[in-house]
């Protein structure tokens, strides 16, 4: 037994000699994260860092390292091929604006400067139930572009509905609703980053909950978020809330209530409508609001006409525009309406663009009817609405809430800011000043001036908390591994300069931002650098043919 063990090992020595172990597979390249290198792209020295989480801020430093954040700390010693002293300045992720409308603003203005200086550094677009409805022919379209900043958007109900629908006032046919289904999951297959309704508006207000509730149901298998211009902001803003968190219940899915609000005749029960979310929440929904700092809003002055009226599209609306009949009824439902907001004139309504007359931007329709001659009377003013509606969507302002409630609402943590904006042309019409300054605005006015909220959480609900909602993993935080998403701004100085009478006015006080590691702001001014990336949602499946 011995002699045949030491046989066998005898074999297995000279085996080992001819065939020897193969030596380990070399390891995978580094990531520039993990890289040995020494140097960094940019070293942003001596800030105040707000990292995001709504922890209390430090002093340190961030080293970034191609697109990524390549190090945070209180005393890097790296050296950099830039390295920019910041004073003391507030370093921060780059802000997250989920809830604007850029559509038809990208080719104008790719720069995005209203953003950009504002701080703005991420964007998703196609609220309110209004989006391009081929997703991926969209994102192809915004590469192509190479736009200043990150853009994602939703697939939007309202043009889902047109697509199918046109501008029908009835419920779909089985068939148009399975076809409008196959549009929302393409659309969150081709990475849209939710489904987006808004009930306020032609021809998704023609939809009931029953529809909302199916094609919410198309999303939420791509692990989608819903979200929504709920159906009535002022005096049915109850049942209104409702019905979306009851989208969420029967859907399964995150909620997010759009610019979260209230109008006349409510003003004062903004603590009711949050006691509706904070409910909510406690049993079990994942439900957040977003909010832009101001007391007005800014739509088509079409959400001033009974949506009846609007159906069938522009030819129908004016038949029914020059029926007497018609047009008698539909002046004595907005009469009606205007005791309902406690209005005694429009006078609160002021035009932010009308294409057919410019002289018009930034009038009221109060002022407007003046100069067309009419009688000073509710009557005769909506006479002048339906004149300029029939001639064009015209954008208006209104001016519309309660700054108690705008407080109030901004206090509660799951509220996060957003502009409601879009890429503004610089100098084109008189338009809502959230396009330019809503980030400076919350962090000078409400955190510095009035201390509403606490510079921390500010930050919070600008970066990690959006980042959260919406599936951006790698954005929102400042951590080593994250996008190199960055802003940095003066506390003390930093200030929207855009007003309702003068709107076209950057942001001061930001002093630098990179997007995706790039340089896009320096030393206050636009580098021209355009390096925004897509922000593909959760149920992204990548197209081979592309």
């Amino acid at each position: 037994m011995v002699f045949y063990f030491l046989l066998i090992s005898l074999f297995t020595f000279l085996l080992s000699t001819q065939f020897p172990e193969q030596p380990p597979a070399p390891a995978t390249k580094p990531t520039a994260i993990e890289s040995t290198a020494t140097e960094a792209d940019f070293l942003l020295k001596n800030g105040k860092i707000v990292d995001g989480t709504g922890n209390s801020w430090y002093y340190g430093d961030v080293a970034v390292l191609g697109d990524r954040i390549m190090a945070v700390g209180t005393s890097l010693d790296i050296p950099a091929k830039k390295v920019i002293d910041v004073k003391k300045k507030v370093i921060a992720p780059g802000f997250i604006d989920v809830h604007t409308h850029i559509e038809g603003d990208e080719k104008a203005s790719p720069k995005a400067e209203n953003f950009i200086y504002d701080g703005v550094t991420s964007i998703i677009t196609g609220n309110c139930g209004i989006s391009r409805t081929d997703i991926g022919q969209y994102y192809r379209y915004i590469d192509s572009l190479r736009v200043s900043v990150n853009i994602g958007s939703f697939i939007g109900h309202n043009d889902v509905r047109k697509a199918v629908m046109q501008m029908a006032n009835r419920r779909p046919t089985a068939e148009e609703l399975s076809r409008m289904e196959n549009l929302v999951a393409q659309a969150m297959r081709d990475g849209a980053n939710g489904f987006s309704t808004g009930l306020i508006y032609t021809p998704g207000t023609y939809a009931g909950t029953a529809e909302v509730v199916a094609l919410a149901k198309a999303a939420a298998k791509h692990q989608g978020v819903y979200t929504s211009h709920i159906r009535n902001e002022t005096n049915k803003i109850f049942e209104a809330i409702d019905e979306a968190l009851n989208v969420g219940r029967k859907t399964g899915m995150p909620v997010q209530v759009s610019h979260f609000k209230i109008g006349k005749p409510n003003w004062n029960r903004s603590n009711e409508t949050l006691a509706m979310i904070k409910k909510a929440r406690e049993e079990g929904l994942e439900v957040t609001i977003d909010q832009y700092p101001y007391t007005a809003s800014s739509t088509t002055i079409y959400t001033l006409i009974p949506a009846w009226a609007l159906a069938g599209g522009q030819d129908s609306i004016s038949y029914r525009f020059h029926q007497p009949a018609i047009r008698k009824k539909i002046i004595a439902e907005m009469v009606s309406d205007m005791k309902r907001r406690q209005r005694p004139d429009f006078s609160y309504c002021v035009v932010a663009q009308f294409l057919p007359k410019p002289a018009y931007n930034g009038k009221n329709i109060s002022e407007i009817n003046a100069l067309l001659h009419r009688s000073k009377t509710i009557p005769a003013e909506i006479e002048t609405i339906l004149d300029l509606a029939e001639q064009s969507s015209a954008q208006m302002v209104f001016h519309s809430m309660n700054e108690a409630d705008v407080e109030y609402i901004m206090q509660y943590p799951f509220t996060m800011v957003t502009s409601d904006g879009g890429i503004r042309e610089f100098g084109v019409g008189v338009p809502h000043p959230r396009s330019y300054g809503t980030n400076a605005r919350v962090l000078s006015h409400y955190v510095r001036d009035r201390k509403i909220i606490m510079l921390e959480d500010a930050i919070r609900r600008m970066t990690s908390l959006p980042a959260q909602k919406f599936a951006l993993q790698d954005r929102g935080l400042l951590r080593k591994g994250m996008m190199a998403d960055i802003v940095v701004f003066d506390p003390n100085t930093i200030q929207d300069l855009s007003t309702f009478t003068k709107p076209h006015a950057y942001t001061k006080g930001v002093e630098y931002v990179l997007v995706n590691g790039q340089l896009t702001l320096a030393e206050g001014k636009h580098t021209g650098v355009r390096n925004g990336d897509i922000l593909y949602g959760p149920g992204y499946q990548p197209n081979p043919l592309y």
